[in-house]
């Protein structure tokens, strides 16, 4: 298996930034895992963008006729109900 090629990426940060980041012992590993963990967490329509397209908003709207936002009464966290759900029994929270 051919060696692994790496880059450098580099980016402005401001005082404050830096500042926050002065007591951690490795820094680029801290970067590459908060990086990682970000991308895992993207919104899956947008990207992360936080804008749809015209198409996407059209899409979204069509879809949010038959599911809502709830919060979940045990995590507070809020998440996609599809009220079609309801006919096959009750929706369970805290998953």
């Amino acid at each position: 298996m051919p060696a692994r090629k790496t880059e450098i990426v580099s980016f402005k940060a401001d005082s404050a930034l830096l500042g926050a980041m002065k007591g951690i012992a490795n820094r680029s590993e801290f970067i590459r895992t908060a990086i990682l963990s970000a991308l895992d967490s993207t919104c899956p329509l947008c990207s992360g963008t936080g804008i749809l397209t015209p198409s996407q908003m059209r899409h979204w709207d069509e879809f949010a006729e038959d599911h809502s936002l709830r919060e979940c009464e045990s995590c507070r966290e809020v998440h996609l109900v599809c009220s079609n759900a309801s006919a096959s029994g009750p929706a369970k929270e805290g998953r």
